[in-house]
């Protein structure tokens, strides 16, 4: 008999436990998290250079290999007046060069971004070696540990996947315990991937206790950041405010007007602009809370920046100021 969705999804939040002790192991106990770069999207297979000679495939009678990272590869060989051309059909990469060696030598170097990251998504789910299968075809255990894959591009991969399951359940559990990881140092990698998720709440939380257990989560990310790496809590009030945009949203979101961490009062006082537009009740609130932050902010950045958003806000503009930076942030 199979797992419910209640015990498949303990299951991955065991596991996950468990991912994230070894992720702490491995960085030496650290838990403070680490600035990931932008994503790069990945685009594969890369433009067929045969096709830019008109190799016809009758041409394609030789064959070769190469060699990388202890694996030997074939490679199916056109011989022509414009050179030697090799395809790696396992890759579905190409390449030309003058003679066979520098064809080869030229395959191998382009079929290094395929391996990358498949030794990226090998290395994050505990995985000797490259994984070349499909992200898709992962338990889905594995899938939530890819949403902290250093490859912001697989972890998007991974994210775009457990979305399209989001009805089954299995997830809903793991996603708030990721907003509460404070200790993974690519923790935020996965916490935006999340929050990029829960803007979509109800596929994940059809009901109300769930949604509102996600809002803790969220909220309680905004409350005590210590960072905007990945810009990560920015995003947090922004799912909060524009949305997700219910009335537990909006006392979570006001709250956090007031929340020790500067990170995070930045975010809700951006956000807010966004919570007035889709719950324009609240609006009163909205105002007293900004001006009570104008007043009594302890950072002078954020006491400016809640009285000019409370201007646009109380002059119904559809643009808002920008957000302070502040000075030491990295």
């Amino acid at each position: 008999m199979g797992q419910t969705a209640g015990q498949a999804g303990a299951t991955i939040v065991g596991e996950l436990a468990a991912f994230i002790d070894a992720a702490v192991v491995a960085a030496g106990g650290g838990t403070s998290p680490f600035k990931p770069g932008h994503r790069v999207p990945f685009h594969w297979p890369p433009h067929p250079v045969s096709a830019d000679f008109h190799v016809l495939s009758s041409d394609w009678t030789g064959s070769a290999s190469f060699e990388a990272h202890g694996e030997t590869f074939e490679v199916v060989v056109a011989r022509t007046a414009m050179g030697v051309f090799g395809k790696c059909e396992r890759f579905w990469n190409e390449a030309r060069g003058e003679d066979e060696d520098g064809m080869l030598a030229r395959l191998k170097e382009s079929c290094e971004p395929v391996f990358k990251r498949q030794f990226a998504i090998g290395k994050t789910i505990g995985r000797e070696g490259r994984y070349d299968g499909a992200i898709e075809c992962l338990p889905p255990s594995d899938l939530v540990k890819l949403l902290y894959c250093r490859d912001r591009d697989v972890a998007h991969e991974a994210h775009t996947v457990i979305e399209t399951c989001a009805s089954n359940g299995v997830f809903s559990d793991a996603l708030v315990e990721i907003l509460r990881d404070k200790r993974h140092p690519a923790r935020r990698i996965a916490q935006w991937c999340v929050l990029d998720m829960f803007e979509d709440i109800q596929a994940f939380y059809p009901d109300e206790k769930g949604q509102e257990r996600a809002v803790g989560a969220v909220r309680d990310l905004i409350w005590t950041a210590e960072d905007d790496y990945a810009r990560t809590i920015y995003k947090a009030g922004v799912v909060l405010g524009g949305h997700i945009c219910t009335e537990a949203a909006a006392d979570a979101l006001l709250d956090c007007v007031e929340a020790p961490s500067r990170i995070g009062r930045r975010s809700a006082i951006h956000a807010v602009f966004h919570l007035n537009e889709w719950l324009p009740g609240r609006k009163g609130q909205i105002l007293t809370k900004l001006r009570n932050a104008a007043t009594n902010d302890p950072e002078p950045l954020l006491g400016e920046f809640a009285k000019s958003m409370a201007h646009d806000i109380e002059s119904g503009a559809h643009e808002h100021v920008t957000e302070p930076i502040f000075s030491d942030e990295p």
